[in-house]
């Protein structure tokens, strides 16, 4: 078997309609499809992110994220952006608050963290 490419991450929100606005209104997620599942009673909402997807199940009082220390799972989502200075600027803009810009120790590429509406810690990654 050979593994070619991540096809999507999925991430569990508290808030969906929150959530989809940060991540389709803010972020420019373009979405593919959104559903209703009934059987479920949970929204599913399916983003295109370069090559890959991003699904967003919002579910009714999903367990709180561990945190701070950090649990065995997810860690965060991480993104490649261009200009790093420009894409903080663009948050920033729009009210989402980042960390300073930082320099990757191993990479020396420029990077920064930022949350999602749940704490999910969002990387950009230059």
């Amino acid at each position: 078997m050979k593994l070619e490419s991540i096809h999507h991450v999925a991430i569990i929100v508290s808030d969906y309609r929150r959530s989809r606005e940060f991540y389709v209104d803010k972020l420019g997620f373009e979405v593919i499809r959104e559903n209703y599942r009934i059987d479920r009673d949970d929204w599913k909402l399916d983003l295109k992110c370069g090559d890959m997807e991003l699904e967003i199940f919002g579910v009714k009082n999903p367990p709180a994220r561990l945190s701070y220390p950090e649990a065995c799972g997810l860690r965060h989502l991480a993104f490649r952006v261009e200009d790093i200075h420009a894409a903080v600027r663009w948050l920033e803009d729009m009210g989402i608050e980042t960390e300073p810009i930082r320099i990757d120790s191993y990479t020396n590429a420029a990077m920064t963290f930022f949350h999602d509406p749940d704490g999910l810690p969002l990387e950009l990654h230059e």
